[in-house]
Order: C-alpha cells, then sequence, then structure tokens
C-alpha cells in the first residue's frame, strides 16, 4: 500500500471518529475544531471533550430533574446519548426524559424518541451554518419529527432559550425567565445558579 493511500486511510479514519452527528438529509456534522485535529495541532479528545460550563450544568440540570420526576415513570440520560433520527442519521442528546415503559436499553444508540430533550450550547463545527441558531433550529425540527415532544436549547453566551414544542410555536425567552420543562416542573436557571458560586457570575 502507498503512503499517500495509508494517509487516505488514516484521514478517513480520523474523520469518522470527529463525525459528531449525521443529519436526515445525509449532511456529516464534526465537531467544532475538527480541522485543527486533521493538521496535527489537536489530539481528537481535545475537541470533542465537554467544557466546564457544559460539564455543570448537565449535571445540574439532570440532579434538578431527577428530583423533580417521578424515577418510577422517568428515567433521565445524559452524556451526549446517541439519537437515531433515521435509519442512518442519529443526533447526540446532552439531556433526554423517557418514559421508562417505552425505552428498551440496547447498549447502543437509540431508537426511541425521548418525552424531553435539553441542550446545552454546542459542539457541533458551524461552518456551514454561520450561526449557531440556524444549527439549532435544524435539529430542534429533525427531533420534533421524529417523535420528540419537547426540545429545550439553553445558550449560554447570549443568554437565550429556546422552547420548542411539538404542534406549537416556538418560544424564544431570556435565561433568567422560568422554564417550563414536563409534568408542571419549571427550571429556573437563575436559582439553580445559587447552588454553585462560579454559576452565580454566570446567570446572575
Amino acid at each position: 500500500m502507498s503512503t499517500t493511500q495509508v494517509l487516505k486511510e488514516r484521514k478517513e479514519e480520523l474523520l469518522k471518529k470527529l463525525t459528531y452527528e449525521i443529519t436526515k438529509s445525509g449532511k456529516v456534522i464534526y465537531y467544532r475544531g475538527y480541522k485543527k485535529v486533521l493538521k496535527g495541532e489537536l489530539p481528537p479528545e481535545a475537541v470533542m471533550g465537554s467544557s466546564d460550563l457544559h460539564a455543570i450544568l448537565v449535571f445540574l440540570i439532570s440532579f434538578f430533574l431527577g428530583n423533580k420526576l417521578d424515577l418510577e415513570k422517568y428515567i433521565i440520560g445524559t452524556g451526549e446519548l446517541g439519537f437515531f433520527t433515521g435509519e442512518t442519521s442519529y443526533r447526540l442528546l446532552d439531556i433526554a426524559v423517557f418514559e421508562q415503559e417505552k425505552l428498551k436499553l440496547s447498549g447502543k444508540y437509540t431508537k426511541i424518541p425521548p418525552k424531553l430533550v435539553i441542550e446545552i450550547d454546542t459542539k457541533a463545527d458551524l461552518e456551514d451554518y454561520g450561526l449557531v441558531e440556524a444549527y439549532a433550529y435544524e435539529k430542534t425540527q429533525e427531533l420534533l419529527d421524529s417523535g420528540v415532544e419537547k426540545v429545550v436549547w439553553i445558550f449560554t453566551k447570549p443568554k437565550k432559550v429556546l422552547i420548542a414544542e411539538k404542534g406549537k410555536k416556538w418560544i424564544v425567552q431570556d435565561v433568567e425567565e422560568d422554564i417550563p420543562l414536563i409534568e408542571g416542573v419549571v427550571l429556573n436557571l437563575k436559582e439553580l445558579a445559587k447552588k454553585s458560586e462560579i454559576l452565580k457570575r454566570r446567570f446572575n
């Protein structure tokens, strides 16, 4: 095998590893910063890992939900759970709430649509989208079309929240406002931030 062929195969393997999502239309979305990995400037883990803010918010919101929901009825999935939106398309979910009676564990990406999805910013490369909102709106619509009942996006930098529910008008609001989630559970990020000195400086 020639050196060129070896390098080509290595690049293909690396691109496969750096694939973040594949849309229903077949578009491949890579992790933000993937080009630096291809150039050898960063290891793959440097772009695939979560930021400290993202990780802390996922934990606190999941913990909040776990204390509010009936865990005999619901189960909460975190950690970029893979959800098939089609035969070969999939999206990664930060926080997903499932009805236990509908969920069947396979040890792979799930095909069961969550009742609620909560997304916090994104690690996707947005070169083809320009604005994070364009990517978020596309992903949100795909999730709703695939059976998810409600999607909540938290954008920490502009401090905005998108609430999208199947069959209803989408809402964009300030991050300080109450966020209705599920079963009458309402999240207020400003109140949640009081549990963390670090987050207080972000949402106050």
